[in-house]
C-alpha cells in the first residue's frame, strides 16, 4: 500500500495560501478614511452654527445661566404735532341777491356779471309811474288834511268864546242852564274833531314818506363792494316787490371764506389763529396762505367733525366761489409722546409690548399703546415715560427676569420736535 499524499497543515491564524503574496495593510488609509469623517462632522458643527448666528443676530444669545448682550437705549421725548390736510370749499365773504324793493319797468342796468362794484355804488334804474302817481295823491291828499285841521280848529276855537260867554251870562242869570251846557259840549266835541284831524294828517304824513322811500328805490345801488355774478333783468322788463325774482347776485371774494370739516381727534385743538395753506389743484404752484378764524364749538351728531372757518386773503380773485381746495395746517396735541426705534417693538400674542432694562439689569415686558408710526420709529402715548432703558432691536428669546449685559446706552434727544404726518 502506498503512503496516504499528506495535506498542508492549516492554521486558523493563517491565511489560506493563495499561491501568491498579498501586500502588507498599511496604516495610512486608515488614518485617512478617521481625518475625511473628523473633516465632515466639524464642517456640519460650523455650517449649522454659521446659521444658526445668522438667523438669530449678534444680540441673540441663550438665556439662562448665560448674559445676554444687548443694545440698550432711552426713548427720547417729543412735543406731538398732528399735520393735517383737509378738503374744503371756498365760500363767498359776503353774498346777496339783490331784489326790486318796488313795482316798475327797468329803465336801465348799469352792471354786468363779472362787473367790480363800488359799496353805494348805482347798478340800476326802474321807472315808477303807478308809484309816482301814488305819490302825488297823497301828498294832495295830505294838503287836503291839513286844510281840514285849520278848519276844525277855527271851529273849536268859535265853540270855546261861545262856551265863555254862556258861562257869564248863566252867572247872571240870562240864560238858562242847559243851553250853557251845550255850547260846553259843543266846544269839547269841536275839539275832539281837531285832534282826530291831526291824527289823520300824521297818517297821511306817514303814507307820504313810505311812497317817497319807495320811490326812492328807483335806483338800485350795491350794498356793499364786490363783484356782480348773476344779472336777470334787461331794458324795459317789469319787476314787481315780490322777492321772488332777483334782479343781480352780489358776492364779496376778498377776504375769501373756506369752510373745512375737521376731524374729531384733533377738533379739541383748533383754535383761532392757526396758520393754513390752502392749495387748488388747477393752481399747484400756488399756495393761498390764511388762518382759522371761527369754529362751530360742536361737533356734528352723525358726520362728528366741527365746521371750521378759514379767511384767505384773495386780492386776485383766483380762488372762486365754489372751488374745491385742500388745506394744510399743523396742530399741536395737548400731550407728549415717547420716541422708540421700531426694531424695539414686540408684537406677539401678549400684545405690543417692549422690553425695559431695570438697574439690575433684567429684563421687564411693558404693554405699550402706539399714537403714530413714521416707519422708522414709534410715536408711543401710553406705557413709557422716557426715562427708561430699552432694548434696542427685540431679542425673541428674551423672558420676563432675564439679566442682560448692555452694550451701549445711547442718551435721548432733548426737546426734539416731532415730526408730523399726513392725515387725509
Amino acid at each position: 500500500m502506498s503512503a496516504p499524499v499528506p495535506h498542508p497543515e492549516t492554521h486558523p491564524d493563517k491565511p489560506e495560501d493563495l499561491g501568491f503574496d498579498l501586500p502588507e495593510p498599511g496604516s495610512s488609509s486608515r488614518f485617512g478614511i478617521v481625518a475625511v469623517l473628523g473633516v465632515l462632522v466639524v464642517g456640519g458643527f460650523t455650517f449649522g452654527y454659521l446659521k444658526h448666528k445668522s438667523a438669530r443676530g449678534e444680540t441673540a444669545q441663550p438665556h439662562g445661566d448665560s448674559v445676554t448682550k444687548v443694545e440698550v437705549i432711552k426713548p427720547n421725548l417729543l412735543t406731538s404735532s398732528s399735520a393735517l390736510t383737509l378738503p374744503g370749499i371756498a365760500r363767498a365773504l359776503e353774498e346777496t341777491k339783490i331784489y326790486p324793493r318796488t313795482t316798475g319797468y327797468v329803465r336801465r342796468w348799469l352792471v354786468d356779471i363779472g362787473d367790480k362794484v363800488k359799496e353805494g355804488q348805482l347798478i340800476a334804474e326802474i321807472d315808477t309811474p303807478d308809484l309816482d302817481a301814488q305819490l302825488s295823491q297823497a301828498r294832495a291828499q295830505l294838503a287836503q288834511a291839513k286844510a281840514a285841521v285849520k278848519q276844525m280848529e277855527a271851529q273849536r276855537d268859535y265853540s270855546k268864546s261861545n262856551s265863555t260867554r254862556y258861562q257869564n251870562l248863566a252867572d247872571q242869570k240870562l240864560v238858562s242852564g242847559s243851553s250853557l251846557e251845550q255850547t260846553q259840549a259843543q266846544a269839547l266835541t269841536d275839539q275832539a274833531s281837531v285832534n282826530a284831524a291831526e291824527s289823520n294828517v300824521g297818517a297821511m304824513e306817514a303814507n307820504v314818506r313810505r311812497l317817497a322811500d319807495l320811490q326812492s328805490f328807483q335806483k338800485v345801488t350795491a350794498p356793499f363792494a364786490g363783484t356782480i355774478t348773476s344779472r336777470t333783468i334787461d331794458r324795459g322788463a317789469l319787476i314787481q316787490d315780490t322777492g321772488t325774482t332777483p334782479m343781480f347776485t352780489l358776492v364779496a371774494i376778498d377776504p375769501i371764506r373756506v369752510f373745512l370739516d375737521v376731524p374729531q381727534s384733533v377738533a379739541a385743538s383748533m383754535v383761532n389763529g392757526t396758520d393754513v395753506v390752502v392749495t387748488v389743484r388747477e393752481l399747484a404752484n400756488h399756495p393761498f396762505p390764511g388762518k382759522v378764524t371761527r369754529s362751530a364749538g360742536a361737533l356734528d351728531p352723525d358726520l362728528h367733525t366741527m365746521s371750521t372757518e378759514v379767511d384767505v386773503p384773495n386780492p386776485e380773485a383766483k380762488l372762486l366761489p365754489g372751488m374745491y381746495v385742500q388745506a394744510a395746517m399743523t396742530l399741536p396735541v395737548p400731550h407728549r409722546v415717547v420716541e422708540i426705534p421700531t426694531t424695539a417693538l414686540y408684537s406677539d400674542a401678549s400684545g405690543l409690548r417692549v422690553a425695559v432694562i431695570d438697574r439690575a439689569n433684567r429684563v421687564k415686558f411693558v404693554p405699550i399703546t402706539i399714537e403714530r408710526d413714521t416707519g422708522s420709529a414709534l410715536w408711543v402715548a401710553t406705557g413709557l415715560t422716557g426715562d427708561e432703558r430699552i432694548v434696542k432691536i427685540a431679542v425673541p428669546s428674551l423672558v420676563d427676569g432675564d439679566v442682560i449685559e448692555p452694550n451701549k446706552v445711547e442718551p435721548p434727544k432733548t426737546d426734539a420736535p416731532a415730526k408730523p404726518d399726513d392725515k387725509k
